[in-house]
């Protein structure tokens, strides 16, 4: 487990990321009266969440985007499960550093999170929601980034201010759902076996029986849950999944595009550019030359 903790814009930053063979797990506090916010780009976390003799279990896959309030009467577990890698950024912003804000900042959390800004318990539990493509991208932009020195504090300060603002304008417009937990239990089953098996991933009917939900729900609770239809998410995985290879191995433009299921070269350079705005050799190119 590798823990970044970093100051930006007032707020504690916590970069974390492991990759364990076995299950682990970590402790930890908060110091003071506390909102925070955890983004979570891959991994799976048990938190165990202890304060007044209770005890809270919640987990945290990937794609989840949670806040909520805390303290230091408050302590935390996170069971880390094996072989799932874990990357995941937290934001923590002090009670008091809130009321430094600018008016206008200051009354989004006020608005949108008055029950974290006025808390009524030791450990409150804020919205959690699912992480918009947008949000999904600033993450690995974080964990990509070949940035050192001021000049990676200076990026890191734009992408943590990138996910706040996508969170609250992401929480302003959240629709309520009719689903039950057993359906969302079932499409995030079916989220995360399409993210395991993104360059072959199984067909609707395939995905449907191995979750137990019918085609048509699953098409229509997928993209009403997760705001995106089932393949065009697959589709983004595929394109995420790249764009982390080519920063982070060996493996040449074409061996990537058949490591995310291209077999055209071209199709996946122009779906590529659509997506980040650059060619995939263009990247892999700025890459090597930042490491150099």
């Amino acid at each position: 487990m590798t823990t970044d903790i970093i100051e930006v814009n007032n707020f504690i930053v916590l970069i974390e990321q492991s990759n364990s063979d076995k299950e682990f797990v970590q402790q930890c506090e908060i110091d003071g009266d506390a909102v925070g916010f955890a983004f979570y780009g891959s991994g799976n976390v048990e938190l165990e969440i202890k304060h007044n003799d209770q005890t809270k279990y919640l987990t945290n896959t990937t794609g989840l985007a949670i806040s909520f309030f805390g303290n230091q009467k408050v302590s935390f577990s996170h069971k880390i499960a094996p072989q799932k890698p874990l990357q995941s950024i937290s934001i923590f912003a002090k009670l008091k550093t809130l009321q430094t804000l600018p008016k206008e900042e200051r009354e989004i959390f006020e608005k949108q999170l008055p029950e974290l800004v006025n808390p009524s318990a030791h450990f409150v539990r804020g919205p959690t929601l699912f992480m918009t493509l947008e949000m999904q991208l600033a993450v690995q932009k974080i964990f990509n980034t070949t940035y050192a020195g001021n000049t990676r504090l200076l990026f890191l300060k734009s992408q943590v201010n990138e996910l706040l603002a996508h969170y609250f304008a992401l929480l302003s417009t959240e629709k309520k759902t009719d689903l039950t937990e057993k359906d969302k239990e079932k499409l995030f089953q079916a989220k995360d076996i399409v993210s395991t098996n993104y360059s072959k991933p199984p067909t609707l009917t395939e995905l449907s029986k191995l979750i137990g939900l019918n085609s048509n729900k699953l098409k229509k609770n997928f993209k009403e849950l997760f705001g995106i239809p089932v393949y065009k998410y697959i589709h983004e995985e595929r394109l995420n999944k790249a764009y982390e290879l080519l920063c982070n191995s060996d493996k040449t433009v074409q061996e990537t595009a058949w490591e995310v299921g291209y077999e055209s070269l071209s199709s996946f350079s122009n779906a590529f550019q659509k997506k980040f705005g650059s060619r995939p050799n263009e990247v892999k190119k700025q890459f090597f030359s930042n490491k150099s």
